[in-house]
């Protein structure tokens, strides 16, 4: 069989290059697209092209001659980010938009989309949750991310079937993934570490027995190369226009899940737990805050609501339908490997720290007693 040529979008951040490597070495010939260049040295015969996912002339031009793509790129999913609403919708359904046509165009047969399990979730309890669930209605979103990456899952799914220049037609499929670590992660993770090192990870909140759900990166990618070759003739293309959820296959609670993470760097996990309630409404002041000063001064909030929902409210689902139609079977990883990533590079308690340590506690104690006053004046009458 002639060599397949494969490229990804937002090729140069974390996931994009992992499944690059993982397709170079199944004997792909891949190309990367990107703004920026990759986070780590890829492969010598893995080329990169610099383009704007929002420029459909770029996207057009890295189409050209593909057989498959596997489209990743996308804008807002964390922190700050998520507070830029037109960006957001320029990358995630604009930047959509044009993988498609350009898939079109350029008789592309084959496009895997990554989404994300926030288009069926939005705060509300799921246990066991399968591809069944309708969309949460766009207006439910509580941020720009999921309502975009929703819209945008919805148009690729739509797009299969559609008739390609030079003849045949396009399969297209969705992955939906839960939240995504591993060693060298450069997105949540250093993040997570920063709070931790801080001091401020000296909380948890919601039930105990709240349970989410995370994916490898390497699970992730084999699930992007299953799925690529679920679309191909000699699979019936059984993946077309469908969508599947992504995991490790292990609910966990949030907090749990890190701490390995905690003890492993040399801190105390923490033993002090809040109501969701009280940590949605912080995140929703600070959201309101970024907002009236976000244009001068574009601080980082601690949390948004959609981290607050995604970390403290149980939701996660069944691989079902990935395992039977893809044959994606998640292999079992823990933190160990993302520790000793965090330590080589010089992270961990070390002498010292504890005055910083109990001062910055101080400082989170206070604040949860400002965050707790604001809660009860909420529902107070106000005076006539």
């Amino acid at each position: 069989m002639p060599e397949e040529r494969v490229l990804v979008t937002g090729g140069g951040g974390y996931l994009g290059l992992r499944l690059a490597n993982m397709l170079q070495r199944d004997g792909a010939n891949v190309t990367l697209f990107d703004l920026r260049e990759p986070i780590e040295k890829a492969a010598a015969d893995i080329k990169f092209i610099k383009g704007d996912i929002t420029n459909y002339e770029d996207v057009e031009d890295a189409c050209r001659g593909m057989d498959c793509v596997y489209h990743i790129a996308s804008h807002g999913m964390s922190g700050r980010e998520q507070l830029n609403r037109k960006l957001i919708e320029a990358v995630n359904v604009g930047g959509t938009k044009n993988v498609i046509k350009a898939c079109c165009r350029q008789g592309v047969h084959r496009l895997v989309y990554t989404s994300t399990f926030n288009v069926v979730f939005g705060g509300q309890k799921i246990e066991f949750g399968d591809e069944s669930l309708p969309y949460l209605p766009l207006h439910k979103h509580p941020d720009y991310y999921s309502m975009t990456k929703s819209i945008a899952e919805m148009e690729i799914l739509k797009a299969n079937g559609t008739v390609v220049e030079g003849g045949g037609t396009l399969h297209t499929c969705a992955l939906r993934p839960a939240g995504i670590y591993g060693p060298g992660e450069q997105r949540h993770l250093p993040r997570i570490v920063s709070y931790i090192e801080q001091g401020l990870f000296a909380v948890v909140y919601g039930e105990p027995d709240s349970l989410v759900e995370f994916v490898h990166v390497d699970n992730l990618a084999t699930a992007h190369v299953l799925a690529g070759r679920a679309l191909q003739d000699d699979k019936q293309h059984v993946a077309a226009g469908q969508a599947y959820f992504i995991s490790d296959g292990k609910p966990v609670n949030n907090f749990e899940f890190f701490r390995p993470l905690v003890e492993g760097l040399g801190y105390t996990y923490p033993t002090v737990r809040v109501p969701v309630s009280l940590v949605y409404f912080f995140a929703f002041l600070t959201e309101m805050v970024h907002y009236v000063v976000g244009r001068f001064y574009n601080f980082q909030p601690l949390l948004t609501r959609t981290e607050v929902y995604k970390t403290g409210v149980t939701h996660y689902f069944n691989l079902g339908k990935a395992k039977r139609e893809l044959g994606y079977e998640p292999v079992t990883y823990d933190l160990s490997e993302v520790v000793q990533w965090f330590k080589i590079r010089g992270h961990g308690r070390a002498k010292g720290q504890s005055a910083k340590s109990k001062w910055t506690r101080l400082l989170v104690d206070a604040a949860l007693v400002v965050m707790a006053m604001l809660v009860v004046m909420s529902f107070l009458p106000s005076a006539l």
